[in-house]
């Protein structure tokens, strides 16, 4: 038995990346309605990925999950945090703001994090998962893959930034693969009390 589960973004990149997460789960993912926006008033990554759960799944009378990442660099207090895509308009200017903000600081370390939450089709919050990976900002971009910040973001374990890593190495320690290895197991004792 499958169940449909409304992914709350019109991001095509975020839609494969979690069928690829939920590939096996029971549950098969479809994009939210395109007309349907949801402004995100959080201050917390949480907050973030609820409201937009809660919100698509009223809107759509199904379940939906959401999820609200970014990067927190220790240096600057946390920031950029929740305004992480809206830190530049493009890739490269929000990266270029990042390295111009930490210039020549020697305490490099960062993270990021990601919230994944689930709502029922009312709009109750059933399931929150929150994943993290540590790493620290390099000075200049190296890589070609992933997307945002990840030519920037050096994990040392793996002495690569995420967009030198290959898709499987990256899903098995990213924040966003942390948050899903934790909400999988939950996730099908949901769909077998349905």
């Amino acid at each position: 038995m499958t169940k449909l589960l409304v992914v709350a973004t019109s991001n095509p990149g975020k839609l494969r990346e979690m069928q690829a997460y939920l590939m096996n789960s029971g549950w098969e993912v479809i994009l939210k309605p395109e007309e349907l926006e949801i402004e995100e008033t959080g201050d917390t990554f949480a907050a973030n990925a609820c409201l937009k759960a809660s919100e698509v799944a009223k809107a759509t009378g199904k379940w939906a999950i959401a999820d609200d990442s970014g990067l927190q660099v220790d240096a600057l207090n946390g920031s950029p945090g929740v305004y992480s895509a809206r830190y530049g308009k493009t890739d490269s200017d929000r990266i270029s703001r990042l390295l111009q903000e930490l210039g020549n600081e020697i305490n490099r370390q960062a993270q990021f994090v990601c919230v994944v939450a689930i709502a029922r089709p009312d709009g109750e919050i059933v399931l929150q998962c929150e994943g993290v990976c540590r790493g620290e900002i390099l000075h200049a971009p190296r890589g070609d893959g992933g997307f945002g910040y990840d030519p920037v973001f050096y994990v040392s374990e793996k002495q690569l930034t995420f967009a030198e890593m290959l898709p499987e190495v990256k899903k098995s320690v990213s924040h966003r693969g942390k948050a899903f290895a934790a909400l999988l197991p939950q996730l099908s004792t949901i769909l077998s009390a349905e």
